[in-house]
């Protein structure tokens, strides 16, 4: 059986939040519709941005679950470098980088507020 993890994210417009991942990871969609975006992220890995599933998306409500970029590496000046890059585009910053035990982390949030982790790869 082949399988595929494609993590939804929920967002108020699909093609904004597309804009604001494909500069985050300096890639262009795989697959487009209006109100549903993938991002291939390697074997079996996929990003997906869907629009019109909640109105009103709001980034006060709080959330429970994270997309997670895990740096080859994980360095800390790997992490810190793209903390940076993030911070200078304007990115919402909601952790800056601080060690978790498992290595140097940060935690951001996307315009739709959902929440986007930075940290090591195991």
């Amino acid at each position: 059986m082949t399988t595929s993890v494609v993590s939804i994210v929920y967002v108020n417009d699909a093609p904004a939040a597309a804009r604001f991942y494909g500069d985050l990871l300096g890639m262009s969609p795989s697959f487009e519709t209006p109100g549903y975006i993938t991002f291939d992220l390697g074997p079996g890995a996929e990003l997906a941005l869907w629009s019109g599933q909640f109105e009103d998306l709001s980034p006060d409500v709080p959330r429970t679950s994270e997309v997670c970029l895990a740096i080859g590496g994980g360095r800390p000046d790997e992490v810190s470098a793209i903390f940076k890059q993030w911070q200078s585009k304007g990115v919402t910053i909601l952790h800056e980088p601080h060690d978790a035990g498992f290595g140097l982390t940060f935690l951001a949030a996307d315009p739709d507020g959902n929440r986007i982790r930075v940290a090591p790869k195991d």
